[in-house]
Order: C-alpha cells, then sequence, then structure tokens
C-alpha cells in the first residue's frame, strides 16, 4: 500500500496499515498566500527586523527567526475605509502565476503525492489582518453588516483562487484560521454560527462537490467547534493541541466523521528527552488511533531540534503498525 493510499484510509477510518505523521501533498499557493507582496517578499525570505506589505495592503513586520511576523498596518482598521479599498483579484496574473509555475514542477514529479492546494489564513484571520483583532471583535456587536460584507469579499477572493485549483485537478484542499485560545474559542458559537459558518460552507461545499479532500488548521481550544466542522465537511482537523483540548472529548465529539492531526505537545518536541517523545506517540496512538482517522504529529509547527523530529517518526513508525 503506497503512503498515498494508505493517508486515504487513515481518512476514512478504512484499516489502514499504519499511522502517518501527515498526508503527503505537494502543495500549490498563490503569492500572497504565505503573507508576502506582489513582489513574492514576505514572511519566510525576509531578515528579522524588516517590514513590508502583503497582496491586502497589510503591513507586516519581522521579529523572530521562524514565527509569523507582527501587523503595523491594518488597511481597513476604520469601517469607512471600506468604500475605497481595493480588493486583490484572484484572476491577477501576478497573484495565480506562482500556482501554475507549482503545478509545471509537480507534472515532472512522480505524481505519489497528492496534489494540495492551499488557502491559509482562509478568513478570520484575513479579516483580523485587514481590520485588526481588537477592532473586528468590537465590530462583531457595533458594525455587524461591515463585518458581513468584509468575510463576504475575503471569501470571494478564495472561492476565486479555488476555481485555479480546481482547474488544475487538486484532490487535497488545505484550509485554516486559528479559531482557539487555550481555554475556547476566541468568539461565542454564536458569533460563528451567524458570520462565519455561512462563509466557510460556500468553499467547504465546492469541494465537497468535487471530491476534494479538506484539511482545516486551527490551534487552540475547538472543542466548541468541532459539531460545526464536522458538518461543514473537514476531513482531517489539525494540530488538536494537546494542552487546549480535552482529547477523549473532542474524539467523543467528532464520533468518526473526520481525522485529527498532530496531538504530541510542542513543548515536548522541543525539550525532550527523546524516550519521552516516543512515549507520548505510543499514548496517543493508542488514545486517537486505533480505528485509523489519526496522523501522530506535533501539535505545533515550530523549529524543533532534528533529534527529536526524527524520534517522533522513529517512533511513529514503530509504534503506528495496525492493529494498534
Amino acid at each position: 500500500m503506497t503512503e498515498k493510499e494508505n493517508a486515504l484510509r487513515i481518512i476514512q477510518f478504512n484499516k489502514p496499515e499504519r499511522v502517518l505523521c501527515g498526508a503527503p501533498t505537494f502543495s500549490l499557493s498563490y503569492r500572497g498566500c504565505n503573507l508576502e507582496g506582489f513582489d513574492g517578499l514576505g514572511d519566510w525570505n525576509l531578515p528579522i527586523g524588516a517590514k513590508w506589505y502583503d497582496i491586502w495592503g497589510t503591513g507586516w513586520q519581522k521579529e523572530q527567526e521562524g514565527v509569523i511576523g507582527l501587523t503595523f498596518h491594518c488597511p481597513l482598521a476604520e469601517v469607512g475605509a471600506l468604500q475605497d479599498y481595493v480588493w486583490p483579484d484572484p484572476n491577477d496574473e501576478r497573484i495565480i502565476g506562482k500556482i501554475y509555475e507549482q503545478f509545471e514542477e509537480y507534472q515532472k514529479s512522480d505524481k505519489s503525492d497528492f496534489l494540495s492546494g492551499s488557502h491559509r489564513s482562509t478568513l478570520f484571520e484575513r479579516a483580523y489582518m485587514l481590520v485588526g483583532m481588537e477592532n473586528l471583535m468590537v465590530y462583531f456587536y457595533e458594525e455587524p453588516e461591515f463585518v458581513k460584507e468584509l468575510l463576504g469579499r475575503i471569501m470571494d477572493f478564495q472561492m476565486g483562487i479555488a476555481k485555479h485549483y480546481a482547474k488544475l485537478g487538486i484532490e487535497f484542499a488545505g484550509l485554516g484560521d486559528d479559531l482557539g485560545t487555550q481555554r475556547g474559542l476566541l468568539f461565542s458559537p454564536a458569533i460563528m454560527d451567524e458570520f462565519f459558518v455561512p462563509e466557510y460552507r460556500r468553499i467547504f461545499d465546492f469541494y465537497k462537490e468535487r471530491n476534494v479532500l479538506r484539511s482545516f488548521h486551527s490551534c487552540g481550544c475547538v472543542i466548541d467547534a468541532a459539531d460545526t466542522l464536522a458538518d461543514l465537511g473537514v476531513t482531517i482537523l489539525n494540530p488538536v493541541q494537546d494542552t487546549a483540548n480535552d482529547l477523549p472529548m473532542l474524539l467523543q465529539k467528532i464520533d468518526g466523521r473526520m481525522a485529527l492531526q498532530g496531538g504530541i505537545p510542542s513543548d515536548l518536541i522541543m525539550n525532550g528527552p527523546t524516550e519521552a517523545i516516543a512515549a507520548e506517540v505510543q499514548r496517543k496512538i493508542a488514545l486517537l488511533g486505533k480505528n485509523g482517522g489519526y496522523f501522530c504529529d506535533a501539535d505545533q509547527g515550530l523549529p524543533f531540534p532534528e533529534a527529536h523530529v526524527t524520534a517522533l517518526r522513529e517512533a511513529v513508525s514503530l509504534y503506528g503498525r495496525y492493529p494498534v
């Protein structure tokens, strides 16, 4: 069984041979997906101290290596700015040209991985990057129509990008917004239902209709959103932070409706020792992966010591053979 076939069986809870750290993907991404500007410069290729503007006009400053920059300018901080704001065009060659260049590279590969399309910072994150976190939280209550138009226009862009991905035949869509704190959602389930669910549903339905697998990333405590995400059609939820979620409760809530990825505490992988990492991998596979539906990986993406990453992967290989 190939890794791709095995990953599909994990997702489908259909008797996989082994646990994996993640689904194998060859990822396409538009210019701006990773916070870069039209010139391609941004979060991952600029030095500490650098400032830049992304394709949305948000101003960023790089403060730490390997960690997302911080905003210093939000172009829609004022409600009145929406009237004259120029939205990025999902058909702009400067934005989508990168997708087609990457697809040419995929065509030269052995095509053994899922062809994936990225929608990083799909909706909520993009909104607060444009408006500012505090402003957005206030506007939910004081300017609800502004927020709904904002979210609708952001999703219009994402839908335009999705059409390009679909044209190229992607099999896997990577979506996500960090919705949680350590203790719960950043906003109430009522806010989630009123403002976000209608927009998320547009893109999830688009991909479901095309049989495209749908991964959703959300850091923090997501238990209160688990039912909603499963109902929307998430096929893999990551990174399921161990320190923020009651994982047995989360497992009970989703009841086989979506696979989980993550679960290994990032502080353990950062600090070790390797023996403790291996023991935790064994424990989490027994807890979350008995019937498939689990990719065992870090619950955060951080610049971990290489030896500790190797220990995690070797433990997954050792303890992740079915039956577990």
